[in-house]
């Protein structure tokens, strides 16, 4: 294992111990067994290690939930939706150190437009990576560069930081897996009564949604 892998594997030690604004370059070079130089060299700073670490944590969690969404080739859009909610909260628990850690990360991107970018590219690649699950759910020949499939990208991964977000601050409180579900169908079927809209945005019937 190179240095860039140990500086990698000691970040997300210590994000998921101490959080992200208690770490310092010198825990990061004794946890890894490497030297400052290191951090520079692959990451550019102790902030790039940091969020790079975080955003290796939040790809494997993608893939993760991806294959539990995926499991059931006969499922709806939806009801794949449904699933990944429900996946997502049950594993929150298990990740709220890192959940905090990204919280206060953004922060810091905020100032830095390095860092910014850094998430930023981050999320370009979920996007992609669900816009392909988009197109599988959605059949035919639908490629995941169709405007459908980058909506619902999109859309999916608004309502997992958002939920994640209300899980943090009130876990009794938020939304499951059932009510979003409800609340997105609800949401649909309105749309279709309104005079002149029988489609949601993005052009699809509902029928071929739900």
């Amino acid at each position: 294992m190179g240095h860039r892998e140990q500086l990698l594997v000691a970040a997300r030690t210590l994000l998921q111990e101490r959080g992200y604004a208690h770490i310092t370059a010198r825990d990061l070079v004794a946890e890894s067994g490497t030297n400052l130089h290191s951090i520079g060299y692959h990451f550019g700073s102790k902030a790039g290690l940091l969020n790079a670490a975080i955003g290796e944590v939040f790809e494997e969690w993608t893939e993760q939930l991806a294959r539990i969404a995926m499991a059931d080739p006969a499922a709806s859009p939806i009801e794949r939706g449904r699933i990944t909610w429900v996946a997502m909260l049950d594993s929150l628990a298990e990740k709220r150190a890192l959940l905090l850690s990204y919280v206060e990360a953004l922060a810091q991107a905020e100032r830095t437009p390095s860092l910014r970018e850094q998430f930023a590219e981050q999320y370009r690649r979920c996007r992609e990576r669900v816009a392909v699950l988009a197109a599988e759910s959605l059949g035919g020949d639908v490629r995941p560069d169709d405007p459908r499939c980058t909506a619902l990208a999109g859309f999916v991964i608004a309502v997992c930081d958002g939920l994640s977000v209300q899980w943090l601050l009130d876990p009794e409180g938020a939304p499951n897996g059932e009510q979003l579900a409800a609340g997105l169908a609800m949401m649909w079927s309105a749309s279709a009564a309104v005079p002149g809209r029988t489609v949601p945005p993005g052009g699809q019937p509902v029928t071929d949604w739900t």
